[in-house]
């Protein structure tokens, strides 16, 4: 855990802000790169990428703040815009960042399902390094485990406090009690992710618009279920399932009929 990237006086950057912003420039260069390479001019696809990071700030931290009302923020109002501080569910600002992606292409008037694949592919890129941020910040944690990579996280830490509410440490303890690091194993899967999806954009993203889309909707669907399953920090339920595990299985159902109606329809 290292939350303070750089700490000199008047210069403050945390960690988790910095692998953002990270991940943002990661993702709007390799976005200009396919468009180059693909004919198309970059610099509106620039635009619409400012927008839906924005936009998926804003949601992200929404989902969350909703998601945790109760055991963070009912008493603690100011600690709402406190984003430096963590706290994002990746879900509530893909949600939005859709919503200006659907608003921007009809306006625009561009050819929304190839526009889709295009940033189906970066997508991951971005929320790989998102989730090294959340290591260093330390939320998101996984379940208590004994195996050789778990991770204990110092004193002060988000899983020390929730270990110490759980009565699992004592309070003059000075790290948390080890925990899975599901920060970076959804870091690496959703980066191989990103990896299988550029390699196959060249050959699908003109002869199978959609197609990318629903691939990004199902795999990460899928790695997210899973990760789900691992963690170890609070989260609120749908029945049976956390909140992020309902999405997934609609999204699951929603990239498969992407993928259908690609093969389907072929070429446009």
């Amino acid at each position: 855990m290292h939350p303070d990237l750089i700490s000199l006086g008047f210069l403050h950057i945390k960690t988790y802000g910095a692998f953002m912003a990270l991940g943002f420039l990661a993702a709007w260069q390799v976005l200009a790169w396919l468009c180059r390479r693909t004919g198309r001019n970059p610099e509106p696809c620039t635009n619409l990428i400012m927008l839906m990071m924005i936009s998926g700030v804003v949601g992200a931290r929404i989902a969350y703040v909703v998601e945790h009302w109760s055991q963070e923020f009912a008493g603690h109002l100011d600690m709402i815009i406190r984003v430096d501080k963590g706290g994002l569910m990746f879900y509530g600002g893909l949600i939005l960042a859709i919503v200006v992606f659907l608003v921007w292409c009809r306006v625009k008037r561009e050819k929304m399902l190839q526009m889709a694949d295009l940033f189906a592919v970066v997508i991951p890129l971005g929320h790989a390094f998102g989730r090294v941020g959340c290591f260093f910040y330390g939320c998101c944690f996984g379940r208590l485990s004994d195996a050789a990579c778990a991770v204990s996280f110092p004193r002060g830490s988000p899983v020390w406090h929730e270990q110490l509410k759980a009565g699992l440490i004592a309070a003059d303890a000075r790290a948390a009690r080890p925990v899975l690091p599901t920060q970076l194993f959804e870091a690496v899967a959703v980066f191989i992710l990103f990896v299988a999806l550029l390699a196959l954009y060249r050959r699908f993203w003109k002869e199978r618009p959609g197609f990318l889309t629903g691939c990004y909707m199902v795999s990460y669907a899928c790695i997210r279920y899973g990760i789900e399953v691992l963690r170890g920090d609070p989260r609120a339920n749908v029945g049976e399932f956390t909140i992020s595990q309902a999405i997934s299985l609609g999204l699951i159902l929603l990239g498969s009929a992407f993928i259908l109606v690609a093969f389907r329809r072929g070429k446009l």
